[in-house]
């Protein structure tokens, strides 16, 4: 069994995102994932090719989130 707190319910500072991803056929049988990424408090997107891009955009409202806070 989990210890661990919920932070839905312990934190105000919790932050939700929507994730989808599809298939993008690019020729030859090859294959590329996309996708979409959707902070719900805000309704800000970005569309992204690989994961650098997400992690670079999730960090960058983190970073926004924790500037109002200080």
């Amino acid at each position: 069994m989990s210890t661990q707190k919920d932070p839905d319910t312990t934190s105000t500072h919790s932050q939700l995102f929507t994730l989808r991803f599809w298939p993008e056929d690019q020729g030859d049988g090859h294959l590329d994932w996309r996708g979409k990424v959707q902070h719900v408090g805000t309704g800000e997107v970005r569309y992204f090719r690989d994961w650098l891009m997400l992690k670079a955009f999730i960090e960058g409202l983190l970073q926004e989130e924790r500037s109002k806070r200080s």
